[in-house]
């Protein structure tokens, strides 16, 4: 019985690495699909919102080189310090994390080249003034891309964003309007994203 128990967790535990590496994977394989999208290269200066655990970040980082840099901003203070205690073991000297707040990046003025929100955008709870903070922080013709999904059956709704979203989600025609409306020009839309989302690609111009 203890040899049998011990067969199980060994299995569960080759499983759960081969889970990790996958996410690690899938990660990997959509960041580099986004910066060949948005034109990154050896030196530039990317920030992802809403970075989360930072896999994202972390798989941006391969792609702007020691030149580049990218910004991992996080609203929820716990994560920020898990992000910063992560990038401080990885020892990455070019990606930096900011606290972010309800309605700013708190990224300075054109100060990014790329900017991407992956399953972020439809949490915001004040979109247009978060939206004029994107377009600000970006230089002239540096791109925004949102990642995002529609509305979907069996999530709950996201609490205090506006009505229109239709559900947990966000359809692709509010976000072209919304990011429109900050003065962002759209250059490409993206419809066959992993795990069905879609990719609106953003310039300012």
């Amino acid at each position: 019985m203890k040899r049998r128990k011990l067969l199980l967790f060994g299995l569960m535990c080759a499983l759960a690495l081969v889970f990790a590496a996958q996410v690690r994977g899938d990660a990997a394989e959509e960041i580099k699909r986004l910066a060949e999208l948005m034109g990154w290269k050896a030196g530039t200066v990317a920030a992802d919102i809403g970075a989360g655990d930072g896999k994202y970040t972390f798989a941006a980082v391969e792609h702007v080189g020691a030149a580049g840099k990218v910004f991992a901003t996080e609203i929820d203070t716990k994560k920020v310090a898990e992000l910063k205690d992560e990038v401080a073991k990885r020892k990455l000297a070019n990606v930096v994390v900011v606290e972010s707040k309800e309605a700013d990046t708190n990224l300075a003025t054109a100060c990014c080249d790329a900017i991407f929100l992956r399953r972020v955008y439809h949490h915001l709870t004040k979109p247009a003034e978060f939206d004029a903070n994107l377009a600000r922080s970006l230089k002239p013709g540096g791109r925004l891309a949102i990642i995002d999904f529609p509305a979907r059956a069996g999530l709950d709704p996201v609490e205090g964003v506006p009505s229109n979203r239709g559900g947990h989600g966000i359809p692709q025609k509010i976000v072209v309007e919304e990011l429109s409306a900050a003065g962002l020009q759209v250059e490409k839309i993206v419809n066959d994203w992993p795990e069905g989302d879609y990719c609106v690609l953003f310039v300012k111009r």
